[in-house]
């Protein structure tokens, strides 16, 4: 008889923690949803209401300091975007910034919608970052694409 084992979570690497502050009783540590998971689930700290076609910044009572030569990007919930049309926006939390993380949320839906406190309302993704020294140039080296821009490169 075959026995199952649970799949081997990598480690894949051994970085830094991700510090995290709570601001106030209703703050709430990022969470995973599985081993797997890239983002950690970020949550509202009070009911908060998305005007239909509008935008709403939503509390987290949470500051981070993310490791050194990395960021935190805050990313939409996919089941927010496909199931009312919610999505974020402006989510670049910098290494040096300790001000509490907000969420800012864009309703494409034509009725307000209801955040709650405890709500997840986005994922935060700690990604690596890469800041080259800025050098200005006369000239570019030409590439096979050229300058086509927006649909250059096919409509499908």
């Amino acid at each position: 008889m075959a026995t199952e084992t649970a799949p081997v979570v990598p480690k894949l690497d051994a970085a830094p923690p991700l510090l995290i502050k709570k601001l106030s009783d209703k703050a709430r540590l990022p969470t995973r949803g599985s081993a797997f998971a890239a983002g950690y689930d970020v949550y509202a700290s009070k009911d908060t209401v998305i005007p239909s076609k509008g935008k709403a910044l939503v509390d987290t009572d949470i500051a981070i300091a993310v490791p050194a030569g990395t960021y935190g990007r805050i990313a939409p919930r996919s089941g927010l975007a496909s199931k009312h049309f919610i999505d974020t926006g402006a989510g670049v939390i910098d290494a040096d910034y300790r001000g509490q993380v907000k969420v800012l949320l864009f309703n494409h839906n034509e009725a307000d919608f209801e955040v709650k406190e405890g709500d997840r309302v986005a994922q935060l993704i700690i990604e690596r970052i890469y800041t080259p020294e800025v050098v200005e140039v006369q000239e570019l080296e030409e590439s096979v694409r050229g300058a086509g821009g927006f649909g250059s490169t096919g409509t499908n």
